[in-house]
């Protein structure tokens, strides 16, 4: 249970996908001191600025504390819980019934750390018929997983602890983290000498002042140049011959490519000095160790999946897989993405669903049909759609078309004020909670976060509200319950037993696991626990997958591990593997040799000479980046603008040319035009951005309840979701072409 104030309490950070470990000094229900926990395995009392900010969250928004339903006339009614679940199962009933449960679209479970109710939320949608899902993965990872399935089975991460050469695509650490103790690791490669740092990156970011080399390409060039580098790593002969032959096969047809690859030709596409470009190849070619990694300046680009084709060739034909300071994959406690190599495809439009989610720039087209297979009813939990996806002009119409409607927040979010019904959930650390970023190696850790604070009046945790749901629907037998609660009264052996067995005989009893866990299990966890209780089935899951590395970590069994998750406040090792060699235990078997060609991708490469780079015009000459991480920028989870102590409006980043040219000055007002609409807001001059290219922070825009406007713009009304990448549908969020004028002070 929460624990009193003046105490220190281990939790962790929200905010982004590292997760850092924090302790947290309450004062009420105010968070009076935070400070990075030492204890916690994965960051080690690392944390940066925002996560000193957490009060923001917790304390700074309107929270919403009691169910919602809309009304004809657009106004919401406060209704009961029990009101609430009933209704909203007969209209998923209704739905179900009269088309298909596949009709029914689930979109979110996100929140950075706001993870564990995803587990219930598919025990739902399963026992409803439904088969689609999508969440924030599905705008910026989706072209990376589908290359990753083809290559090496699974997702890698970079070694960049011990790397020689550490390189950066589209990638800005120094702000957008991703990394464990990221300005730490940063610092330590800049001071040393034997240590190589590349960026590859549009712009002069706080991470290329650090570098050793900064590709500073023209905006949407990024595989032109990442095929240079390439091409000088092939013609220069540096490539692991000894790796290829033992480890892949079809690197011929790559290397044929690469061999013909015009460098300078290139090089003069990208706008980066040939000479750096070869520097560049030469230093990934010859070095001990070599890590990437590359992020959303580049997954939200023009042929996104084709640089992470190239980014991942980079690593792979100089042998850096691995070994220590290279490439490694690692163990999950649950993947977040399915990377099997059998793409399903969406109802109504055929669009292909890497790692299993629709992508987010098709979902309008799956609702806004007469076809009759397309989506009719949305259940979005801890996210905001309507705000972040690909021009919210064109989902907002969309969803208002749906028969049903329902938000599960915090927060009456801009989605929220649009639903059929809002319901409303407790705060992150309200609840336990966890973060299934499970992403490193050699240990990969875990944390469950036990509640700070109990939840405020009226509110519920998200998988207490799946399960009310699921009993209100009957779609779980009560028969299966009562059995295995008389099998855990014989002791968790017994349990464990009955649960496979079940899961064995009864297909759809499997759909339900989570819930079954939840109804069962979950009651006599300590502390009220109980939605840790899928994580019973996790620990299972892990001991069967990887069980030395499970024991290396000082996990005896299943159940130990699982002890261990509910008892580690600061986190714990989930698994524990060698830094050279043992990478190769998860890539699976279907993946080894690694297969180097994916054709299509082949044939995009072969384009490249035949393709035009640009996509501005006279009427949008600018390149526009929506949505850039900055140092007071964060989720939209934060619904308060005073958390922020600069750039407190979201400044439109211009070059001081163009700024003169177009006679804007600093601190003026400006109107921003896309095909899609137009914003204005307030100048910035900074010399990080070249000439042509500009960029509006994320974060900002939002309809905040007290305020009559906005601060700042909403990104998401100036994208257009028919640019998107050919293979994973990922909008082109930080490739928009754009016009900018001066507005005159009134």
């Amino acid at each position: 249970m929460p624990g009193s104030g003046g105490e220190w309490q281990a939790s962790a950070c929200i905010l982004c996908e590292s997760n850092c470990g924090i302790t947290v000094q309450l004062e009420g229900r105010r968070f009076a001191k935070i400070r990075g926990d030492k204890d916690n395995p994965g960051s080690g009392g690392y944390t940066c600025n925002k996560a000193l900010r957490l009060d923001h969250y917790q304390n700074g928004g309107t929270r919403i504390t009691a169910p919602l339903r809309r009304e004809a006339d657009g106004t919401y009614t406060e209704i009961g819980w029990d009101i609430a679940i009933t209704e909203i199962a007969d209209r998923l009933r209704t739905v179900r019934d009269t088309h298909g449960g596949e009709s029914i679209f689930f979109y979110g479970g996100g929140g950075q750390g706001n993870h564990l109710g995803g587990a219930y939320s598919g025990a739902l949608l399963r026992g409803l018929g439904g088969r689609y899902r999508s969440n924030a993965l599905a705008q910026e990872k989706l072209g990376e997983a589908w290359v990753d399935a083809h290559l090496t089975g699974g997702h890698t991460h970079g070694d960049f602890e011990h790397a020689q050469v550490s390189v950066f695509v589209g990638k800005n650490p120094w702000q957008s983290h991703g990394i464990p103790r990221a300005r730490t690791v940063l610092q330590n490669i800049a001071k040393d000498p034997a240590r190589t740092m590349i960026v590859l990156d549009p712009v002069r970011s706080e991470t290329a002042d650090l570098a050793d080399i900064h590709l500073q390409i023209k905006p949407g060039t990024d595989a032109w140049c990442l095929a240079a580098v390439l091409g000088v790593i092939v013609q220069g002969d540096l490539v692991d011959h000894e790796f290829l032959a033992a480890h892949t096969v079809d690197a011929g047809p790559v290397l044929a490519i690469l061999r013909d690859i015009d460098i300078a030709g290139y090089a003069a596409v990208s706008g980066v000095d040939i000479a750096l470009i070869r520097r560049a190849g030469e230093l990934i070619g010859t070095a001990e160790s070599v890590a990437t990694y590359e992020d959303l300046g580049v997954q939200q680009s023009p042929n996104s999946t084709l640089v992470s084709y190239l980014n991942k060739l980079t690593w792979l034909i100089t042998g850096n897989f691995a070994k220590r300071g290279a490439m490694q994959m690692h163990s999950w406690v649950v993947p977040l993405i399915n990377y099997s190599l059998k793409t399903k495809t969406t109802p109504v439009t055929a669009t292909p669903m890497p790692g299993g989610l629709v992508p987010c720039n098709a979902i309008v087209d799956e609702i806004l049909t007469d076809h009759p297979k397309r989506f009719r009813a949305m259940i979005v939990e801890s996210s905001n759609p309507a705000h972040s996806l690909a021009d919210s002009q064109r989902f907002r119409e969309a969803f208002d078309s749906l028969e049903l409607s329902v938000v599960i927040d915090v927060a009456m979010t801009e989605t929220a004020r649009r639903a059929d019904y809002v319901l409303p959930a407790a705060s992150q650390f309200e609840k336990w909670e966890a973060t299934f970023f499970n992403l490193e190696f050699p240990v990969n850790t875990f944390q469950l976060r036990a509640p700070l604070l109990e939840p405020l009046p009226g509110t519920l945790a998200e998988p207490e509200i799946y399960a009310r749901l699921i009993r209100e629907l009957g779609v779980a037998k009560p028969r299966t319950i009562a059995t295995l609660k008389a099998a855990l009264r014989l002791g968790r052996t017994a349990y464990g037993l009955a649960f496979l067995t079940l899961l064995a005989l009864d297909k759809k009893a499997a759909g339900l696991a989570p819930y079954l866990l939840y109804e069962t299990l979950g009651p006599t966890l300590p502390n009220g626990a109980r939605s840790a209780a899928v994580l019973w089935a996790l620990a299972q899951r892990v001991a069967h997958l990887h069980p030395r590395s499970m024991r290396r970590a000082g996990h005896k069994n299943s159940e130990a591990l699982f002890t261990a998750m509910l008892t580690g406040r600061s986190g714990v090792a989930v698994t524990a593997d060698e830094l050279d060699g043992g990478a190769w235990a998860y890539v699976p078997k279907r993946n080894r040799p690694i297969r180097l060609t994916i054709e299509p991708l082949l044939e995009s490469l072969r384009d490249l000479d035949n393709k035009d780079w640009a996509h501005t015009s006279s009427e949008y000459p600018f390149v526009l980046s929506a949505g850039e991480r900055r140092a007071f920028t964060a989720n939209t989870i934060f619904r308060d603008d005073s958390w922020r102590r600069r750039d407190a409006t979201g400044a439109l980043r211009i070059s001081p040319a163009d700024a003169d040219r177009l006679g804007i000055a600093d601190g003026g007002r400006a109107l921003i035009t896309t095909d899609r609409g137009s914003a204005t807001a307030t100048v910035e001059l900074n010399d990080r951005m070249q000439d042509g290219h500009i960029s509006l922070p994320n974060g900002f825009g939002l309809d905040l309840p007290g305020s009559d406007h906005r601060t700042g713009v909403a990104p998401n009304d100036l994208t257009d979701l028919r640019r998107r990448d050919p293979y994973s549908a990922t909008p082109w969020h930080k490739h928009v072409p754009a016009r900018v004028e001066p507005l005159l002070p009134t």
